[in-house]
């Protein structure tokens, strides 16, 4: 299923730029020298078992697949200059052959189309137009099947019984709006499957069935509505089925096949429910057959269905304290039984299984565990380790990730985590992290094994992640309660988190920091300009400064949806709003800016424009603030190249070094 309704938001964002500018981006005399972040970076002077490059240099081998017959086993290698490359091995004769070599642009991501055929995808610098490529898997007839400058791409169906073929989203007929293509992955031949034609009420998610039958359109209108349209058969015209306001869910996660009717699907929805249930509905009846599941507390992800025993549901998934799976199937109870006592009490996942489900890729990890894969077999019942990814990287060295739960000063149940580093454990206090999440909509911190914590737990902080209101996954109460409090109430909750951390006695109260990255950048900003005494310095990763010139950056396709960013944000034509506005932009309000900030930016950001952190460093340096400014000019909304991610790492434990310890 499509999240049918647009969550306009610093992390979700999408924009069309092209990255090959005859100039770069921003003002260039404000970025800080290579000599200067050298200098930064040389201020950690401590001596650690691990390095930052033992936690953000890639794995040697990672990001596992199938083959669909399994025949192959693919995966991506990282060579001597940190280029990752996609491989595959032959299960059978153990030949190994490279397939797909990554250049100037990253391989964004990559997968099997046919036991012949892969896919991958590729931006420019980061702007995120992403575009489709194919190969064979002995490198032949590569071919690019989105060639089309300024247009975003992105695989919205796999055709299982069509398997020459795949159904793709892409705005390349009109840039404010998406359209479906089906494309032939040999030739690159390509047919539209439906008109989008209406840029001021587009649609904004499709629903394919297993054929590629299109059965569904979900369209935005009037800004706030979302109007689920559905039609019964080929031959039929689409009707209208359900209207909702932005706020509320009903979208189709799949379609049930075990019913003669081809008109029934499971929809995940909480028009009757606070968090989000699966319901089975009949939409030639329109009608709800049944409820399937639903948490009190959290939202429910989605199911997982098994192609081979006729599409039976195996499994429900929801993430709460941490990821949970609710086997259904005969088959999913006796695997998961097998998985759990093979595993302990580290998480697994499947990543990966056979069309026949005779081999399964299972991922381990916990938060204190980076990961491996194994390989399960059927046949003889066995279990193979293939990779440790991180085997530098001790389970016994690093630092617990606890879930936490706490009240907000208005009442609210906030949930989080911490990461606790060594010294706390042994009675000593130590400097806090507080880091929000992107988004800040609908996103939400996750348990599990996160390089940027453990690092921060080596170096002896402790790190705060507070799911704020306004986060996805706690229900559509949780949800709302974030509307027009960005740079109020959701940096209360950050506030609060604080305070909780203080009472369980092992934080020092005098040290602590403010990290985030995109919405998270903004919430460190307001929180230095809101909170200055709170915090000793402040990290803004490609974060919104201010809201005016945010809100004129939007691309012309964010345009119909002004409606809801206007109840969700602010509204920017609304002057009590626009007084708000002007107290929540820490760009406006640079001068109570007190205390060290280190900024950093992607310099082809199509979420947040580079001026957005130009804004900031050059108000601070005008009042003669030192401010460390790291541009990298071959990145986007964060970056992807590890020897960018290195270098950022290294200036951020320097620049925590001088202002944290």
């Amino acid at each position: 299923m499509k999240k049918h309704h647009l969550i306009i938001a610093a992390f979700f964002a999408m924009a069309h730029l092209t990255a090959q500018e005859k100039s770069l981006p921003g003002n260039t005399a404000l970025p800080s020298s290579k000599e200067e972040l050298a200098r930064l970076a040389a201020a950690e002077t401590g001596t650690y078992k691990y390095s930052v490059e033992d936690y953000f240099k890639r794995p040697s081998q990672f990001s596992f697949q199938f083959s669909p017959n399994g025949t192959y086993i693919s995966y991506k290698e990282r060579d001597a200059d940190g280029k990752v490359n996609v491989y595959i091995k032959n299960t059978i004769t153990n030949k190994v052959e490279r397939v797909i070599e990554e250049k100037e642009d990253l391989v964004r991501g990559y997968g099997w189309i046919n036991n012949e055929r892969l896919v991958y995808l590729q931006d420019k610098g980061g702007n995120e137009n992403y575009h489709i490529f194919a190969v064979n898997i002995d490198g032949s007839n590569p071919k690019e099947l989105t060639p089309f400058e300024g247009v975003r791409a992105s695989i919205i169906n796999m055709l299982k019984d069509q398997p020459d073929y795949i159904i793709v989203e892409m705005n390349k007929d009109n840039p404010q709006i998406f359209e479906p293509f089906k494309i032939n992955v040999k030739t690159g031949e390509y047919v539209k499957l439906y008109e989008n034609t209406d840029p001021a009420n587009p649609i904004t998610g499709y629903d394919f069935d297993k054929d590629g039958n299109l059965k569904a359109y979900t369209q935005q209108q009037n800004g706030t509505d979302n109007v689920l349209y559905y039609r019964t058969a080929n031959d039929k015209p689409f009707e209208k089925v359900k209207t909702n306001i932005w706020k509320d869910d009903f979208g189709i996660i799949d379609f049930d096949y075990t019913t003669p009717n081809p008109n029934d699907a499971y929809v995940l929805t909480n028009l009757e429910n606070n968090t989000r249930e699966i319901i089975l509905y009949d939409f030639e009846k329109n009608k709800t057959i049944k409820k399937i599941y639903a948490n009190p507390t959290f939202d429910v992800g989605g199911l997982s269905t098994s192609r081979k025993r006729g599409f039976e549901v195996d499994y429900y998934y929801y993430n709460g304290d941490k990821s949970n799976i609710i086997p259904v199937s005969s088959t999913a109870k006796k695997l998961y039984a097998k998985f759990k006592k093979q595993f302990g009490d580290k998480e697994f996942s499947i990543s990966g299984v056979t069309d026949n489900e005779d081999k399964f890729l299972i991922y381990v990890s916990s938060d204190k565990y980076y990961g491996s894969y194994y390989l399960y077999e059927t046949k003889g019942d066995t279990f193979k380790e293939l990779i440790n990814l991180m085997p530098q990287l001790k389970e016994e060295d690093m630092a617990e990730m606890r879930p936490i739960q706490f009240k907000s000063r208005d009442g609210l149940t906030l949930y989080g985590y911490l990461t606790i580093p060594k010294q706390a454990t042994g009675g000593k206090k130590v400097p806090l992290i507080v880091n929000p999440h992107g988004g800040p909509y609908g996103v939400r911190d996750n348990w599990g094994f996160n390089p940027e914590t453990q690092l921060f737990a080596s170096r002896g902080y402790a790190t705060l992640q507070v799911n704020y209101r306004g986060s996805g996954g706690y229900g559509k109460e949780f949800f709302q309660a974030g509307n027009k409090q960005i740079g109020r109430n959701m940096l209360n909750d950050l506030e609060d988190g604080v305070a909780y951390a203080k009472s369980l006695g092992f934080i020092d109260e005098n040290k602590i920091a403010i990290y985030g990255g995109s919405y998270g950048g903004l919430a460190t900003l307001g929180s230095l300009v809101k909170t200055p005494d709170l915090y000793n310095c402040g990290v803004d990763y490609v974060g919104v400064s201010n809201l005016f010139t945010f809100f004129k950056s939007f691309p012309e396709y964010w345009k119909p949806f002004l409606g809801q960013v206007y109840e969700q944000w602010y509204n920017e034509n609304d002057p009590a709003d626009q007084e708000i506005m002007k107290q929540v932009s820490p760009a406006l309000n640079a001068d109570k800016i007190t205390k060290p900030l280190f900024v950093v930016q992607g310099a082809n950001d199509p979420r947040v424009n580079i001026n957005e952190s130009d804004q900031v460093v050059e108000n601070l340096r005008s009042r003669g603030v030192e401010t460390p400014y790291m541009v990298k000019y071959n990145e986007g909304h964060g970056f992807g190249r590890e020897d960018n991610r290195i270098e950022l790492y290294k200036c951020m434990m320097g620049f925590f070094a001088e202002n944290l310890k």
